[in-house]
């Protein structure tokens, strides 16, 4: 048997966040992308908010590649208030 939990969290204006971190690094956005195990169209697309979730995992390997991080934080109490 599986339980699953699934939260989703508005962030507004994380994708411009991401491009202010990205544009800050210097590094060209191939070499950024790669580094996040990802294409460079798909971080266009997360920057330019076109996405309608990111996965938290996804989030944290930018946040890693950038060596910032954007204040998305998700805790057991805020969790159990959502499900009530």
């Amino acid at each position: 048997m599986k339980v699953e939990k699934r939260i989703q969290k508005e962030v507004p204006g994380l994708g411009e966040k991401i491009r202010r971190a990205r544009k800050v690094d210097k590094r060209p956005l191939i070499e950024l992308a790669a580094l996040a195990g990802m294409s460079t169209p798909n971080w266009y697309a997360i920057e330019n908010e076109e996405m309608k979730t990111l996965p938290l995992a996804t989030l944290r390997k930018v946040e890693a590649v950038l060596g910032v991080t954007f204040g998305v934080e998700f805790d057991e109490d805020e969790d159990e208030e959502e499900q009530e």
